[in-house]
């Protein structure tokens, strides 16, 4: 369930082209295959969690699995940009309902000691290698039909359901009241803010339905840490951001997620589009990526219990800034090994350097029964602040685009010259937008005063709370 889950993350932005060519998407709704999905899976991950405590997690993951699967065929056999935009969110609620479930399963269903370590590590390996594979298999995928990379969850998503039928066994139920308000509100709240900047480039930003969408965003977010503040059993326990260095750290969070989700679907978009790459072409570009990025975390893994780690932060986040700044001056003259290869690498190395420290910071400093949420939390703040980023960046290329006299809904093989460098120009004026971000994620890591030997006790920690 984790490799195709992140299969489906990975795979989807390099069909974008395609899929926007086929049914007709505008730029707006372009996003909104990528967002719709990653806010119903952010903003209801920790109810996930939280229904297979209280239900019996075998039950709940077999259910998160079923609706995947089901909504996963829906989104292949999509005609147009709703039925696909409404078929990926209801596809991201039952990822929120398998995926925090599957990683408890594993501590249940492995004994203490070297066989669940081992089984913990091959989960955690399903990340890596669908990040790499995804990137082949989708581009190869695509190539056929852009289709393809939804309709592959089936057969394996029914494989997934045998044998969880037969190999896994349920967990006892515990009596919890659930915060169902609160995943709403929070759910509801990004996707009226993401709806504001998504469509306020074409829908224009006096529009009463954009206005709507921002300022009813806002509110519901501002309702949901009133609700937070006096939930029995709240999803965003306050109690756990007393330390501003704990907060500087999700805020970090945050941003690094907004980089690295707005970056995949500009840069797919644009090696595509405008350098006129096959799908399969583009995802072997970005295989460096990942190599750079596993570097990086070996490296920082390593040194991060040695220096403190906002160095190690605000090094990666500079060097992130440094080549996606690079990045917005390219044209249609880039070549591969002369301007992509470097960057392609880079800003996965410099990614790597934050990712590793930053879920550490999250969980320094606090006691055995807090590790879980606190990474719970670390993880949806990436998560469902990533659609918040596409958003914004979004908002600026298409800005962009149609300020140069280029157009929205039209795929690029049917574009002049003139609206085609255009579609350029708001491609790399995104990755000035991630840039941007990157550089406000360097700004707040250095609020992070947690010593090297806090985030060595939290490593401790993670694995003996892996291990219990």
């Amino acid at each position: 369930m984790q490799l195709m889950m992140v299969l489906d993350g990975t795979v989807a932005s390099l069909a974008l082209a395609k899929i926007q060519e086929d049914l007709g998407l505008s730029d707006s709704g372009r996003n909104w295959v990528i967002t719709s999905y990653a806010l119903t899976f952010g903003g209801l991950m920790l109810l996930g969690g939280r229904l297979g405590d209280a239900f019996g997690r075998k039950r709940v993951f077999i259910g998160g699995v079923a609706l995947f699967t089901v909504t996963s065929l829906l989104c292949g056999l999509a005609v147009n940009e709703a039925t696909l935009v409404a078929a990926r969110a209801l596809q991201g609620v039952g990822a929120a309902i398998a995926s925090p479930t599957a990683l408890a399963l594993v501590a249940t269903t492995f004994a203490p000691g070297p066989v669940r370590n081992q089984a913990i590590a091959i989960f955690a390996a399903m990340t890596g290698i669908g990040s790499v594979t995804g990137l082949i298999i989708g581009g190869a995928l695509t190539e056929v039909s852009w289709r393809w990379i939804f309709l592959i969850n089936v057969p394996i998503g029914l494989v997934i359901l045998v044998f969880a039928f037969r190999a896994l066994e349920e967990t006892n139920a515990e009596r919890l009241k659930l915060d169902v308000p609160g995943a709403i509100l929070a759910t509801l709240g990004c996707t009226g803010v993401v709806f504001g900047f998504t469509e306020g480039p074409e829908m224009g930003w006096g529009s009463p339905l954009v206005l709507t969408g921002l300022v009813g965003g806002f509110v519901l977010l501002g309702v949901f840490l009133a609700v937070e503040r006096r939930a029995e059993n709240p999803l965003l326990p306050f109690s756990l951001f007393r330390n501003r260095s704990r907060v500087a750290t999700f805020i970090s969070l945050a941003l690094v997620g907004m980089v690295m989700f707005s970056l995949a679907p500009f840069v797919a978009l644009f090696v595509q589009d405008v350098l006129k790459y096959t799908p399969l072409h583009a995802g072997l570009a970005f295989v460096p990526f990942a190599f750079g990025l596993g570097a990086a975390a070996f490296v920082a893994s390593k040194i991060a219990v040695k220096v403190q780690p906002r160095w190690l932060v605000v090094a990666g986040t500079l060097i992130t800034f440094v080549g996606l700044l690079y990045g917005s001056t390219l044209d249609a003259s880039a070549t591969y090994i002369g301007n992509l290869f470097v960057l392609v690498v880079g800003v996965g190395f410099g990614v790597g350097l934050a990712v590793v420290p930053l879920p550490l910071c999250a969980i320094a400093g606090v006691g055995p029964g807090e590790i879980g949420p606190l990474a719970a939390i670390a993880q949806v703040a990436q998560t469902l602040f990533g659609p918040v980023g596409l958003a914004i960046v979004g908002a600026m290329a298409t800005s962009k685009t149609l300020s140069e006299g280029g157009v929205s809904g039209l795929a690029a093989t049917e574009m002049n010259q003139t609206q085609l460098d255009a579609l350029s120009s708001g491609y790399t004026f995104a990755l000035l937008g991630c840039a941007i971000l990157a550089a406000l994620a360097a700004l707040a890591a250095l609020f992070i005063r947690f010593t090297p030997e806090q985030v060595a006790q939290a490593q401790a920690a993670e694995k003996a709370a892996q291990q219990a």
